[in-house]
């Protein structure tokens, strides 16, 4: 695991929605291939419905969900998750419970006024996104525009867990270069105020002196907890 992931895990595992709300229903906003994010969320809700809109990470979601030969192998992950909540050795009980807790796993469109259009779902307790919206997003504006979609799935009173890297212009996956909407803590705010939101939590890692340039030109990490009004 590298660095840059551990704080990732261990910090949203500080924000995650087990310490800060519970309910019923949590929705994950751009799942991407991953599950860490959702780990501990699945000790406080009940149900949680992933969302991505490649279809390639929905296809290596639902491999995992099905335990299916080839999928990804979270085990270390899920074991440090385990440890940061107190027992390492629960790891195979978390991913039980987990896999028991996502009851779906949909398509997503953060720049449709329904991003799951076309199902349609009660308003959710709690909307976790990580490292979407800023990459889905060119600018300013269609941000807040994605910003104010997603909140169309979240009941008044909700909670919105929103994870990811400030001053990003691009990211690399392997040899490929993608482009990256630089986000601001200024902006964060201003952008969640106006859409409605009251910020509760915030925590920002900097990372200018371990920055790894050839990778990202990240500055740090954002990790916000806010309130629907």
């Amino acid at each position: 695991m590298q660095h840059g992931e551990e704080v990732m895990i261990i910090l949203n595992h500080s924000l995650t929605p087990t310490r800060c709300c519970d309910g019923h229903t949590l929705i994950d906003i751009g799942s991407g291939p991953t599950i860490y994010q959702l780990l501990s969320a699945c000790e406080s809700f009940k149900e949680i419905i992933a969302s991505e809109y490649i279809d390639q990470n929905c296809q290596e979601l639902l491999k995992w969900l099905k335990n299916e030969p080839g999928a990804f192998d979270w085990t270390l992950v899920v074991q440090h998750v385990c440890e940061l909540e107190g027992d390492r050795n629960e790891w195979a009980e978390k991913e039980g419970k987990l896999r028991g807790a996502i009851k779906r796993v949909l398509k997503c469109d953060v720049h449709k006024s329904n991003p799951l259009d076309p199902v349609v779902l009660p308003p959710a307790d709690c909307l976790v996104s990580s490292l979407c919206l800023e990459t889905a997003c060119k600018d300013q504006s269609s941000y807040r525009a994605a910003l104010r979609n997603i909140s169309s799935l979240l009941k008044p009173g909700g909670h919105l867990v929103l994870s990811g890297d400030l001053g990003t212009s691009f990211y690399m996956v392997g040899p490929k270069k993608f482009s990256c909407l630089p986000l601001t803590e200024e902006f964060l705010w201003e952008a969640l105020s106006a859409t409605g939101f009251t910020v509760e939590t915030v925590e920002v890692v900097s990372w200018a002196d371990m920055a790894q340039h050839d990778i990202c030109d990240f500055s740090g990490m954002y990790f916000i907890v806010a309130r629907k009004n």
